[in-house]
């Protein structure tokens, strides 16, 4: 790469401790995402969560593909999408552990549209037909088109800051 004049020699890539750095000050939503899997349902926490078109309506998401759950959202046409509530940390902390009985209660869920699972009490879900899935380092973004959803639960968002789930100050 030739650098633009004036500006001498390009920037190498920075390590990954510094996008972590500058990310944990990043506040973002949580969401869970879930999907069907040949053994049972599968899910996991995300702050990955963008808009991306509005028509056609569509959304994207990143998953490591070392993830568990990975496998099924590889090759699964539809997935879940679920807006957390400040009221459900241990939710998003529950669907973030490796090993974690994630669908086991307390965690209350049933089958949604296309038999995806869709976990109760959350601020509002989607249903959405997976459209493509992007190669991206060691994740995948997965771009998905809505098809189904609620908007009305009730109560304010559950945050994603400094590491941590926290809730919105007034």
């Amino acid at each position: 790469m030739t650098p633009a004049p004036g500006l001498g020699t390009p920037p190498r890539a920075a390590a990954p401790d510094l996008l972590r750095s500058v990310f944990r000050r990043h506040a973002a939503g949580v969401a869970v995402i879930t999907a069907r899997g040949d053994a049972g349902p599968v899910g996991f926490t995300a702050t990955s969560l963008t808009s991306v078109s509005a028509e056609p309506p569509l959304l994207s998401f990143g998953i490591s593909t070392g993830a568990s759950s990975w496998p099924a959202v590889s090759v699964t046409d539809h997935v879940g999408v679920h807006i957390l509530g400040e009221h459900q940390q241990e939710l998003a902390a529950t669907f973030a552990r490796s090993g974690a009985d994630r669908f086991g209660a307390p965690t209350v869920w049933r089958e949604g549209p296309e038999g995806v699972p869709v976990l109760d009490g959350v601020l509002a879900w989607l249903v959405c037909r997976v459209v493509g899935r992007v190669p991206a380092g060691d994740h995948r973004i997965v771009l998905a088109e809505v098809r189904a959803g609620d908007p009305t639960g009730t109560g304010r968002p559950l945050l994603y800051h400094q590491g941590r789930f926290t809730a919105l100050r007034d």
